[in-house]
């Protein structure tokens, strides 16, 4: 997920993705340590998805989010 995607989402679908993401990477965990994961590294993309919406949501709160899409 980019964050131009992230960006246009509300802050209450920002925060349900969230939580699906989480969930899916405590799915994933638990699939790798059975030893049935066969993706691995869709655990490390879930959770940069899961680190950028939480910076954006952050930008959010600290009123810089929209500095960064001005200078595009």
């Amino acid at each position: 997920m980019k964050p131009d995607e992230i960006r246009k989402l509300s802050r209450e679908e920002k925060i349900r993705r969230l939580q699906e993401l989480r969930l899916e990477l405590i799915k994933l965990r638990m699939q790798a340590r059975v030893g049935t994961l066969t993706n691995t590294s869709r655990i490390r993309n879930i959770k940069r998805d899961i680190a950028r919406i939480l910076t954006i949501l952050r930008e959010e709160e600290l009123g810089i989010g929209k500095k960064f899409s001005e200078k595009k």
